[in-house]
């Protein structure tokens, strides 16, 4: 498995070091974060290849790093004579005894540290030092990858020119189905994996043999006709064949079926499914990496749900999974233990999290973990009312919704508040954490949850046990009984509380959408500006 991950000048990033896990890596990140830079990344390194084609064949300008290359531009220009930019995409594997023809201590580690693994290294090629110096006299923002070169090889220094068998790659991406002949590129490849050598020479002889028969059927009373037209310059007849040239391969013209469908016709999500499935299998010749680009895509919920368990039920330990996602489903089933946030240059790996955590958020896929794990800073509110006039008291406060500043709050409905404490704590993140008291003292409270808090960076706000225990009360007892009637619109001989508790999201939206002026109660104050203010 691979246990560590180097990418030193690749599109977006710049200098990233991962370890990823073993088994499971749920690749998580805003938009523009790298995900899927990563995972090209990665699959370039094990294969050699990009769309099909070698990476010698793909290089382009734009593949380097943009600063890096910025730097260079303006350091040659004031006379500084700075080595070209480079790619490195370098990874180290487990030292195991399959792996040892890749053993070597030709890698950056350091200090210098000889184990398993393979690197490409895109760099300028020394057999045109003149040109590149000559173009660097009057440098422009696309490098000149005409005079560059790709070595891919091992940690041995062994130079590779196709992939070793041991590193078996599927790489999935349910965003498009690029086609070949009708059938999409990396199925191909994993429907080949399936066959054992001597089916494939079987299956290649058969079809040389159907292909020359046709001279002796369709095309024999063709050639007859022609033979009998002297039409070339040495009087020789012109005949009709089949091309037995490797062009024409039988793997370029069989096409897999679902159901007497061809494949490249089924909705995009089923191929997906059938890919990951393929990829996966327990049988001869499955991937030992394989990488999904966000499996919800193109599947219904139903559908999801069983090509997850089907995941988890194929994943075996020889094999180690890379999945990209958008999904809260995706993330608490696979599970948050899986989890490496992506961010600039940097990933969090999520190792601190309790199994019961874990589990917690798989037995609640639905629940929007996504949004505590991607937001800059999260409030956690106990309820869909509590978000409704917190975001009314932010907004009093800043004349900003929280949410165009960067601030996602969050109903935990029902959430143990101790489990979104703990996640934010395994992600360094700034969390305001809001709850009633239910007649409890705020002291009392805080002590099961201390291990989470932490002053100016986690911490919880509850309102005063004499101020009421939930938020009812406390709105009552800020603004008072007047005030609050007229803002809900209520019928003079109703019970306000009662009407408050009962009607809890409807008197929260009378009261957020009000122009009167509401009056805070004191622990939410405290809350929008500890939010606000914090890094």
């Amino acid at each position: 498995m691979i246990r560590k991950i180097k990418i030193k000048g690749y599109r977006i990033h710049r200098d990233l070091v991962i370890e990823p896990n073993s088994k499971f890596n749920l690749i998580v990140g805003a938009n523009e974060s790298g995900k899927s830079t990563l995972m090209e990344a990665v699959a370039i390194a094990l294969t050699g290849r990009i769309n099909g084609r070698s990476v010698s064949e793909e290089l382009n300008p734009h593949w380097f790093n943009t600063s890096v290359v910025n730097e260079f531009i303006k350091n040659r220009s004031a006379g500084i004579a700075v080595s070209f930019p480079e790619i490195l995409i370098e990874l180290s594997f487990e030292d195991l005894p399959e792996l040892q023809e890749l053993c070597g201590a030709i890698n950056s580690h350091v200090p210098t540290t000889a184990c398993p693994g393979v690197s490409m290294q895109i760099s300028p090629n020394p057999d045109y030092a003149n040109e590149l110096e000559e173009w660097a006299k009057c440098p422009t923002a696309l490098l000149p990858v005409e005079f560059y070169r790709c070595n891919w090889r091992t940690f041995a220094a062994a130079e590779l020119t196709m992939r070793p068998k041991i590193l078996a790659t599927a790489l999935i991406n349910s965003h498009t189905v690029r086609t070949y002949a009708g059938v999409d590129y990396h199925l191909r490849q994993i429907l080949n994996d399936q066959l054992a050598p001597q089916e494939r020479a079987q299956i290649s002889l058969e079809y040389r043999r159907v292909k020359a028969s046709m001279s002796d059927t369709a095309l024999s009373d063709v050639n007859t006709r022609m033979s009998a037209v002297h039409a070339t310059l040495h009087n020789r007849p012109i005949a009709l064949a089949m091309d037995q040239t490797s062009r024409t391969s039988w793997d370029g013209v069989v096409a897999p079926h679902i159901d007497n469908v061809p494949f490249s016709m089924a909705g995009q999500g089923q191929q997906s499914a059938i890919k990951i499935s393929l990829a996966m299998s327990r049988h001869a010749g499955r991937a030992k990496f394989v990488m999904v680009e966000e499996p919800e895509n193109h599947l219904s919920h139903t559908s999801l749900t069983t090509l997850l368990s089907r995941i988890e039920t194929l994943a075996g330990d020889p094999q180690q999974l890379f999945i990209t996602t958008h999904s809260s489903f995706v993330l608490n089933r696979l599970g948050l233990n899986a989890l490496l946030l992506m961010g600039t240059n940097a990933t969090t790996r999520l190792s601190e999290l309790t199994p019961e955590t874990v589990d917690y958020f798989k037995k609640l896929p639905g629940y929007d973990t996504l949004r505590i794990v991607l937001a800059k800073k999260i409030v956690l509110v106990e309820g869909p009312s509590d978000e409704l006039i917190f975001e009314r008291v932010f907004y009093d406060l800043y004349r900003k919704r929280p949410m165009e500043i960067g601030i996602d709050v969050l109903s935990m409905r029902g959430l143990s508040l101790a489990r979104g404490l703990e996640l934010c704590k395994a992600l360094n993140k700034p969390i305001t954490a809001l709850r009633d008291n239910d007649g409890v003292d705020p002291a009392e409270l805080r002590t099961s949850l201390d291990e989470w808090l932490k002053k100016g960076e986690r911490e919880l706000f509850i309102g005063e046990v004499a101020h009421g225990a939930t938020l009812e009360p406390q709105l009552i007892h800020h603004n008072g009984e007047t005030a609050l009637r007229e803002m809900l619109d209520i019928a003079p001989h109703a019970d306000l509380l009662k009407w408050m508790t009962r009607e809890k999201t409807e008197a929260a939206l009378r009261i957020s959408t009000t122009e009167k002026e509401v009056i805070p109660p004191a622990y939410m104050l405290e809350a929008a500006k500890f939010v606000h203010d914090c890094p």
